[in-house]
């Protein structure tokens, strides 16, 4: 048990983390090549995910939307995240925009949090999600 916590206090801070709360750990000073592999295996490994901030409203709406669709994320924190100035510079070059959020469903990019809303509004995002979930 006291190991558990141990490594539960070592997880904080590190910037990946599942709607329930699970914490996946980031290597310290990634090449751009490993930033890149990092970022791609974490947006194929997970139906959704969206790279945020923790302090971003935009951000907070995003995670929202899928809380109350009740569809598990993995939220990529980059303010928590030693690498996160690095990851949203790749994610930059990936999807074209820095701003925050950077939603990705079922491996595609679907955009920030006004394009991820607008998707549900026309319901086409629960669809996606449904797609990854059959896989």
């Amino acid at each position: 048990m006291a190991l558990q916590g141990a490594l539960g206090r070592a997880a904080r801070g590190l910037g990946l983390v599942g709607r329930m709360g699970n914490r996946v750990p980031t290597s310290v000073g990634l090449s751009n090549d490993a930033a890149v592999n990092q970022i791609q295996e974490i947006i194929s490994d997970n139906c959704v995910v969206i790279f945020s901030k923790t302090t971003c409203y935009y951000c907070k709406m995003a995670k929202k939307l899928f809380d109350d669709m009740n569809v598990n994320y993995m939220a990529v924190e980059l303010d928590m995240n030693t690498n996160g100035s690095q990851f949203q510079d790749i994610l930059h070059q990936m999807t074209g925009a820095r701003t925050l959020p950077r939603v990705f469903v079922n491996g595609t990019f679907v955009g920030g949090a006004t394009d991820t809303k607008k998707l549900h509004e026309e319901g086409k995002l629960l669809p996606l999600v449904h797609q990854c979930q059959v896989k």
